[in-house]
């Protein structure tokens, strides 16, 4: 058993519309198995996610689609959820638009504010002329000066570095791109990075080898080169207002609110699961003793990895700092990226609505995009879980209904494989080495072997026992298939600590498994 909590975070996705497979197949699934590894083995967890409803895009999706912020903001958080437990994703903690979310926002701020840590300076933002407003994140885009991609202005999606709006090249209105704009400046309260950028190369040469390669990359750059101001506040009406007089009419900027977001979310994560906190902030306090784990995009690397952390640094001792970050690329559609504007994506819900959730679950483990941009296709899962999943699954539960209501001896060989098995898994779902590939793959290549297994009356016990090992193990992902064979009493226990060590196993039919694919 492993002590002390584990915090896991997957960030808000925005309130604009609901989750697609692009979300699901990166961050999702994967905090939710690791997760769920974490409490087999004896740790207390909480998962903590939630949906974004200050974001911008918030209200450029709104008048493009005729709704009000509001209705739009409603309608989006009730679909994540849904959609969340439609795939089996166990969200403890999940944040909506609340005024006590908003109080541990301000609480946070104010008090980078009361210590000094904030600076007023002017900052460059194009400017409409037309309706006197400066332009931020989803109301502008233009050319990233690093690496040329085009995009919104907040975070570039391809090198993963901040996007400046005032920075954009050829930078044009989201809402009329043939208005010509103007580059002002305007004093807004920053987060001077350039001064934590020391203590963020040190706490990064301690945690650097756990970094996916992307990231790791990204995060070189980022601190070989003078940081730049982050802008906790700026111009807008849509957000949480600023409380502070030196910048009256502004916002506190959403990717300001990672480290108290998180914060929240995790708190209420432990409150529904029955924990009674001081304060909402309390499982951060170092002398909590909970470890940090981050599952996000690497476009959110700088948000969550370098201005989070350097805020959580400006505000001394009181908070713990985060212990890793598990990253992913891009999910495509048909070898494009997935695109809510053009119509170019698969719905969560839909993948839950067509097939069993165990064979969605798996099939976007088996093709999740850890280091690089992988795929999705209909065809494409029906032969993947089809032949990897589905029908050798389908044949091993035959296999073992023939044994049906017999106890049969179970080998010290056996339990020396099953030991190996084990082991196997859990090294593609520990914290350093996690990897939903490796677990798919993992679960792929036992039931090959069980599947080709020709077994004998004397290796019955063996067979099933092994059977019950690779479930056992791969319950994270196959939620569904492990709590049917266990409330049908097939297997003896969930948890990941080992395999059965009896020396008779009784054997009962196992559940069968549907593609399910139209």
């Amino acid at each position: 058993m492993t002590a002390g909590r584990v915090a896991v975070v997957s960030p808000a996705p925005t309130a604009n519309g609901d989750l697609h497979l692009g979300h699901l197949a990166g961050p999702f699934l994967a905090a939710d198995v690791f997760t769920r590894y974490q409490r087999a083995t004896g740790r207390e967890a909480v998962l903590g996610t939630g949906a974004q409803d200050t974001s911008s895009f918030v209200v450029t999706t709104a008048r493009r689609l005729g709704t009000t912020p509001e209705d739009l903001v409603a309608d989006s958080t009730a679909r994540i959820e849904a959609t969340l437990a439609a795939l089996g994703i166990g969200v403890d903690g999940f944040s909506r638009d609340e005024e006590r979310f908003t109080k541990l926002v301000l609480d946070f701020h104010s008090r980078l504010h009361a210590a000094g840590k904030l600076e007023l300076r002017p900052v460059r933002f194009p400017y409409r002329p037309s309706t006197g407003e400066y332009l931020t994140d989803g109301f502008v885009k233009g050319g990233c000066p690093l690496c040329l991609t085009e995009g919104c202005a907040g975070l570039c999606e391809s090198c993963g570095h901040p996007l400046a709006a005032g920075s954009l090249i050829d930078p044009r209105s989201t809402e009329d791109p043939s208005e010509q704009l103007e580059i002002r400046e305007l004093p807004v309260l920053v987060l001077p990075l350039e001064q934590y950028r020391e203590q963020l190369r040190a706490y990064f040469e301690q945690t650097g080898a756990a970094l996916r390669p992307h990231m790791a990359l990204a995060v070189r750059e980022m601190l070989a080169a003078p940081l730049p101001d982050f802008p906790v506040t700026y111009p807008g009406a849509w957000g949480i207002p600023a409380p502070f007089p030196e910048v009256p009419g502004q916002v506190i900027n959403p990717n300001a609110e990672t480290m108290a977001w998180s914060m929240y979310t995790t708190g209420l994560g432990a409150e529904k699961r029955g924990e009674v906190l001081a304060a909402d902030d309390q499982l951060w306090w170092p002398e909590a003793g909970t470890e940090v784990v981050y599952f996000l995009g690497f476009d959110n690397t700088f948000p969550f990895a370098v201005a989070g952390v350097a805020m959580l640094m400006a505000l001394g001792d009181r908070y713990a700092l985060p212990a890793r970050f598990v990253t992913n690329e891009f999910y495509e559609l048909d070898h494009q990226k997935f695109s809510t504007s053009r119509g170019h994506l698969v719905w969560g819900q839909e993948l839950a609505d067509r097939l069993p959730r165990d064979v969605g679950r798996y099939h976007l483990a088996a093709t999740s995009p850890e280091y690089q941009r992988t795929n999705f296709g209909w065809e494409q899962l029906a032969a993947v879980t089809g032949a990897r999943l589905v029908a050798p699954w389908n044949r091993i539960a035959e296999k073992d209904a023939r044994h049906a209501g017999r106890t049969l001896p179970v080998s010290a060989a056996s339990r020396a494989a099953a030991d190996r098995i084990t082991a196997r898994f859990a090294a593609a779902y520990d914290t350093e080495g996690f990897s939903l590939v490796r677990a798919a793959e993992t679960l792929a290549e036992q039931l090959g072997r069980l599947d080709r297994w020709e077994v004998t009356d004397q290796q019955a016990g063996d067979h099933a026992h092994q059977v019950r090992t690779v479930l056992r193990c791969a319950a994270p992902i196959l939620v569904d298939l492990a709590a049917e064979a266990l409330a049908s009493r097939a297997l003896d226990t969930l948890l990941l600590g080992g395999p059965c060590t009896t020396t008779e196993l009784t054997v009962r039919p196992l559940p069968h498994l549907a593609v399910g694919v139209d």
